[in-house]
């Protein structure tokens, strides 16, 4: 970024951008169900791979409460604001994605699922297809011996944007469920093919299961 504006936006956006999230968040009526089994994981000093659709990861910071955080992002021009916002919010960014930068990247995540924090990967970004995993946190997994925990964020008020992955920005004052699910270990007796659909199959259902919890109060997830 070398324009002016660019540099105006990246140095005061970001802070905004991270208060107004804030902001939305304490107003939103929110659970967190499912954290459980990952604070059991925490007490045991072990650390976890947390996976979230990308249309989801705007709120995400709001609910976490381990140890430390680090979540990969894309090299892009909107990946810059974004990687600053959640910055902002208490976890750090490894910038790359499967399109740009991705061998870097993913060497960077290897060397820091040996550190004590937690890692988070958008699954699906940083362009889709929607919602379909891609290989590079399952061969994470694999390899580094940690566990997928899916994430899945889902409210009652908002809007989605008119982009690939639909992007969710929830309105203050609806309801609003933080849904973490059961830790997904790669098993030494199943092949990565069958490891990454069993991956894929837990963060749809965990999305599904979010947007029934709304259900049961009546509301529609948007």
């Amino acid at each position: 970024m070398s324009s002016v504006s660019d540099k105006i936006l990246l140095n005061f956006a970001p802070r905004l951008a991270a208060g107004i999230v804030a902001w939305i968040h304490r107003r939103l009526k929110a659970e967190i169900i499912g954290e459980d089994a990952l604070k059991r994981i925490w007490a045991a000093g072990q650390h976890v791979i947390l996976a979230t659709w990308h249309d989801q990861l705007l709120m995400m910071p709001m609910c976490y409460s381990g140890p430390g955080a680090k979540t990969l992002i894309s090299h892009s021009k909107d990946g810059e604001l974004i990687a600053r916002v959640v910055e902002h919010l208490g976890v750090g960014a490894v910038r790359g994605s499967s399109s740009r930068g991705a061998k870097a990247a993913f060497r960077e995540l290897l060397r820091l699922s040996k550190e004590p924090l937690d890692l988070g990967i958008t699954p699906d970004g940083p362009k889709g297809p929607r919602h379909q995993l891609k290989e590079g946190v399952v061969q994470l997994a694999k390899i580094s011996g940690r566990p997928i925990v899916p994430l899945a964020f889902a409210c009652s008020r908002g809007h989605r944007f008119q982009s690939w992955d639909r992007f969710l920005l929830p309105y203050p004052w609806g309801k609003a469920v933080y849904l973490y699910g059961e830790p997904l270990y790669y098993d030494e007796n199943e092949t990565i093919n069958e490891f990454h659909s069993r991956v894929q199959v837990a963060l749809d259902d965990n999305a599904r299961r979010a947007g029934e919890y709304l259900n049961q109060h009546g509301l529609s997830a948007v």
